[in-house]
């Protein structure tokens, strides 16, 4: 019986941890709410835009309906950055779960 229990604790302590992690960790939440698709200013250009905050492109998607950029600042931290897709606006980055920016009434 202990072993029963000791392996249902072990097979269950993963989705436990998920559970209870901080809701920082969780940027689903960031809406955008721009207007139709066709309407939306080329990938390429924050791509641009991006390189000339002096930061490190590592990866640039679609993430609902905005733009979210990975990349590294001038000191080697990885942060990951919305942006309004029809302005190209920076709304909100975060660095290692925490937000460190949040444009004003965003």
């Amino acid at each position: 019986m202990n072993s029963i229990l000791r392996a249902t604790t072990f097979a269950l302590a993963p989705v436990l941890a998920l559970s209870f992690a901080p809701a920082a960790y969780a940027d689903g939440n960031v809406a955008c709410k721009p207007g139709p698709q066709e309407n939306w200013k080329p990938i390429d250009k924050l791509k641009k835009k991006v390189w000339m905050e002096g930061w490190t492109l590592i990866k640039l998607q679609v993430e609902g309906d905005c733009y979210e950029v990975y990349a590294r600042n001038s000191a080697g931290q990885v942060l990951e950055a919305f942006y309004h897709p029809e302005t190209l606006e920076k709304l909100v980055v975060f660095r290692r779960g925490t937000e460190i920016y949040r444009k004003k009434g965003f």
